[in-house]
């Protein structure tokens, strides 16, 4: 039985690259985002650090002279900078001669609040059981495999779309790396040194290639690393931070977390040593290898706005979640019926987590007091009263018609227990100005749990731009 566990683990993809998600007890992620961020920026060329060697360097050389006219007008806007909210996802995979080389083992989705200069970190665990379109319900890490299997390169934008849909935001962004990369990024910049906190001995650690060896002892090595300072290149480290099988307080999933961050750490110090920023050879072998290993649909412009936007967060600053089964999670482990271990929502679907995920910053608080603008798009809405107050519904729509909103209809909704204000967005997206509008004048919250009726009523040819139905509240407000 543990044989064939193994064996699976190997196949599937058990075997997790840098997994954060895994443990209430893992306190932050920050240096992943890092090793992703500084990866970002230096990918295709595009080097911008944030420490004054670098700036020095970049200067002597000519790079930030050439990189300023990428930078665009103040008025051009990353996408989702408009709902000051940014969503990009990462993504790190096995990738060729890996089992399993497409299998997403890590999905974090990071954030980013404009107003406010916030930054948030999600993991989403691999085994979380999402609905596809082509395969039905399958874990969330086969979206980027799937998508790879049918058009090579089109996995990470297969991924956003996906849970940009699952998850009601909108992901506009992706980086994506793989095993290889990040080790040859280690073997590049000349190795990390580790603090290795426990002695630490791994007696099945898989070989890659030798999974279906007939000498079962063959399959495995022995991992062992004393305690203290240690010096690794970037195979030990990428295995040192993988193992799953490691004995005493080594072999938890806390633990794990916690050896990852300290690689993770380790590769970001170094990356950021004059040693690496000074030497432009290094420099040059290193964006060679991002090319190869690591890949993003942001743009060279976006990747430099961003750089801008955020560049002064600090790591303590960042807010770090992670979707997990913990006492208190919002996911629960369960067996398939095809027999493989998988996360499910605790509440039966996804509200929760969609809620959780929305809310991350907290719930916006809207100053009344604050001159609101009309709007300058044509926009439509549907006002429906979810109350027994009578004339809730027109005395908002006249509010909503001076605002430039041509209002389609108004009336009670099907239901009259409403204690909230919700609006929801039948444009998915399209009309940010205008959703943004009927927030601030009504204090709507957007709602992304569509009734049954509601359903309905978009199957009608007639459909609005918006929703929008009043709860009690509005009537403290009018």
């Amino acid at each position: 039985m543990e044989e064939e566990e193994k064996k699976e683990a190997i196949t599937h993809g058990k075997e997790e690259f840098l997994d954060v998600s895994a443990g209430k007890g893992r306190k932050k992620i920050t240096t992943y985002v890092i090793a992703f961020v500084v990866i970002g920026l230096i990918f295709s060329g595009k080097v911008i650090m944030s420490s004054q060697s670098a700036s020095d360097w970049l200067s002597n050389t000519g790079i930030f002279g050439k990189l300023k006219h990428l930078v665009p007008s103040t008025d051009k806007q990353l996408q989702g900078e408009e709902n000051d909210r940014i969503n990009i996802l990462l993504i790190g995979m096995g990738g060729e001669g890996h089992d399993g080389a497409y299998l997403a083992d890590t999905i974090i989705l990071a954030s980013l609040k404009p107003s406010t200069k916030q930054v948030s970190l999600i993991a989403i665990p691999r085994d979380m059981q999402v609905p596809l379109a082509e395969a039905g319900w399958r874990k969330v890490n086969n979206i980027n495999a799937f998508a790879e299997a049918a058009v090579p390169g089109s996995g990470g934008q297969a991924t956003i779309e996906s849970l940009s849909k699952l998850l009601d935001i909108n992901i506009d962004y992706y980086i994506r790396a793989d095993f290889e990369g990040f080790k040859n990024v280690i073997d590049e910049i000349g190795g990390i040194q580790v603090n290795v906190e426990n002695t630490f001995d791994d007696y099945a650690y898989p070989i890659l290639g030798q999974e279906d060896n007939p000498n079962y002892y063959a399959r495995y090595e022995h991992l062992h690393l004393d305690q203290g300072l240690q010096t690794m290149n970037g195979s030990l480290a990428l295995k040192y931070s993988r193992s799953r099988h490691a004995s005493g307080l080594e072999g938890s999933d806390f633990a794990r977390a916690r050896r990852q961050q300290l690689v993770l750490a380790a590769v970001k110090e170094k990356l950021l040593s004059k040693q690496t920023l000074l030497n432009p050879v290094t420099i040059g072998k290193l964006i060679n290898e991002f090319n190869k290993n690591i890949s993003t649909n942001l743009e060279v412009w976006e990747m430099l706005k961003l750089w801008n936007l955020f560049k002064d967060v600090k790591k303590d600053e960042i807010i770090n979640k992670g979707l997990s089964d913990a006492p208190d999670g919002l996911l629960v482990s369960t067996i398939s019926s095809e027999g493989a271990y998988i996360l499910v929502p605790v509440s039966g679907n996804f509200t929760q987590i969609k809620n959780f995920i929305r809310d991350i910053f907290g719930t916006e608080v809207i100053n009344k007091e604050t001159p609101i603008e009309p709007i300058t798009e044509t926009a439509t809405v549907n006002v429906k009263n979810g109350t027994w107050v009578t004339g809730l519904a027109g005395i908002t729509a006249e509010e909503l018609k001076s605002l430039g909103f041509t209002i389609t209809e108004t009336g009670n909704a099907p239901e009259r227990n409403y204690s909230e204000t919700v609006v929801f967005d039948l444009t998915y997206g399209k009309k940010n100005e205008s959703l943004k509008t009927i927030k601030q004048s009504t204090n709507a919250k957007q709602s992304f749990e569509f009734p049954q009726w509601l359903k309905d009523y978009q199957n009608q040819a007639s459909t609005s731009d918006f929703l929008l139905i009043l709860g009690t509240d509005a009537n403290n407000t009018n």
